[in-house]
């Protein structure tokens, strides 16, 4: 008796390993997708508030009212970095409703808009010769943030085309531990319904 309950002890063992599997598989499936749409959301983050920051400043003479401080924002300055931020936030959307190669599309469409905020944030950005009073430390960030957010859109696109089968939607169904369990032969569940005292043939109780 005891070396029989010692044989099914291992056993029991082994069918658990083989039902947590899927589960540590599916968490790992994640992960890549999880990936994605962190860089895109920080992507579309820095690029919206690049947008908000100052870009352009000068001093102009307004006559009566004398000499003013004129700025302009980024999104007046680089009018593509807004429509770059949410054409990211949907990119996240995109990433979890699609997978193989409508992602991979995506990811290129990224990545170009990604290259696309590099380039806004680059162009015409200086790091000295501002005058006295002037916010160009603000005027710097801004460019800077703006390059950051386009490398991060475009990583995110990188990893949408590197990991376009790899990472599963979101809303995906993954294998339920007793999965395995469910797909026993009929007539092995027969007959393990019989050891156990019920009669398979019975019908159904109403009651129930």
């Amino acid at each position: 008796m005891s070396e029989r309950s010692g044989e099914a002890e291992p056993r029991r063992g082994g069918a658990e390993a083989e039902t947590e599997a899927p589960s540590a598989g599916g968490g790992k499936a994640k992960r890549p997708l999880w990936t994605i749409i962190l860089a895109l959301l920080l992507g579309a983050l820095a690029l919206w508030g690049a947008s908000r920051m100052v870009w352009f400043a000068e001093f102009r003479d307004e006559g009566v009212r004398g000499t003013v401080l004129y700025t302009e924002p980024g999104e007046q300055r680089a009018t593509a970095l807004v429509p770059l931020a949410i054409l990211a936030l949907a990119g996240v959307a995109g990433a979890v409703a699609t997978g193989g190669w409508l992602r991979r599309a995506l990811g290129i469409v990224l990545v170009l808009a990604g290259a696309a905020g590099v380039w806004n944030g680059v162009a015409g950005i200086k790091f000295g010769g501002f005058a006295p009073g002037l916010p160009g430390t603000e005027i710097v960030l801004g460019h800077l943030i703006a390059v950051l957010g386009g490398i991060l859109v475009a990583l995110g696109g990188l990893a949408a085309i590197k990991w376009a089968g790899a990472a599963r939607k979101l809303g995906a169904r993954y294998a339920a531990p007793g999965a395995k369990a469910a797909r026993k032969d009929p007539d092995t569940e027969l007959w393990e319904a019989l050891s156990e005292g019920d009669d398979p043939t019975d019908p159904p109780d109403p009651r129930r």
